[in-house]
């Protein structure tokens, strides 16, 4: 029996093997799924198959500098415990070790990577991961910057981690301070863009249409002339860029500094005597876009009862 790409990619997803190993399998089998993954229980490869399947939404979002490359990884688990165990903490700083050498172009390549420090793959040191941990345990996403001077910060332990890339005349360690107040702003506001320039037309008609819709229904607003309104719509657009972009929000530690983030970098920027750019930045927040199972125990016990 033949086999597709995807049939590869759906016994990867249900036993978290490695694609090569799970092509052989098919290949051994005749493309017959079931058989698939006994074989790779056989050969010792899938033994947590079962817990594969488990939603994993906790775990840890994190982000560093190695050798001057910036990375910041996602690793999940099903349970925030393990999120604190030192095991998995260990094992997601060395993912984002392996990312930082391999340098791999998606997650199938990264988890086809040697894991650092190791003969394993990735993919066969999750699959260790889980065995010992006793939880589903997936790598989800990675990012890094290469160029330029990269600040990390993680927040609550793992539940935000967020990279701030910098273009700098000065050292990486006189902008550390700089890279971690806007790392700060950026895990607590989670702004959708970073500069106003990157506002597309299409948000900003969108915007205008609601906001002038505003206005026709408001009995004070709806007799004003056209001009006179666009004027209003004009000042609250200043508003949506103060609260939508990052370099244009008001900087979040005002015992600091009183403006905004770009008026606040420009300030530091004069302090240090150098040139300071924010270039771009990555926010993972642990979990996000993950649909989460609802556990409802009254009935599961409910249900156990009546078998």
């Amino acid at each position: 029996m033949a086999f597709t790409a995807t049939d590869v990619k759906n016994l990867r997803e249900m036993t978290g093997v490695g694609m090569m190993d799970c092509k052989k399998a098919l290949s051994a089998t005749d493309g017959d799924m079931d058989k698939a993954v006994e074989w790779l229980r056989e050969k010792g490869m899938a033994a947590s198959v079962k817990k594969a399947g488990r939603v994993a939404a906790e775990g840890m979002a994190y982000a560093a500098v190695i050798d001057g490359v910036g990375v910041v990884v996602e690793v999940n688990a099903e349970t925030d415990f393990v999120g604190k165990n030192e095991k998995f903490v260990d094992f997601v700083k060395g993912v984002a070790a392996t990312v930082v050498k391999n340098q791999p172009a998606d997650l199938d390549a990264l988890m086809e990577c040697k894991y650092e420090g190791t003969d394993l793959t990735v993919t066969q040191q999750q699959q260790e991961m889980v065995l010992v941990i006793g939880e589903n345990i997936k790598v989800r996403r990675f990012s890094c910057f290469t160029e330029g001077v990269s600040v990390p910060y993680v927040h609550a332990g793992g539940k935000i981690g967020v990279l701030v890339n910098l273009e700098t005349s000065l050292s990486a360690e006189q902008v550390q301070e700089v890279g971690k107040d806007i790392a700060m702003q950026i895990a607590a506001l989670n702004p959708r863009f970073w500069d106003k320039s990157q506002v597309s037309q299409d948000v900003l008609d969108e915007e205008k249409k609601v906001m002038m819709g505003q206005m026709e229904n408001d009995p004070k607003m709806a007799n004003k002339p056209e001009q006179v309104r666009e004027k209003i719509v004009m000042g609250k657009l200043n508003k949506f860029y103060s609260e939508n972009c990052l370099l244009q929000q008001e900087f979040v530690r005002s015992d600091v500094f009183e403006g905004a983030v770009e008026a606040y970098i420009a300030h530091m920027a004069k302090e240090l005597g150098g040139s300071i750019t924010f270039k771009s930045a990555i926010r993972f927040e642990k979990g996000e876009g993950i649909e989460k199972k609802q556990e409802n125990f009254a009935d599961e016990i409910a249900s156990l009862v009546k078998g």
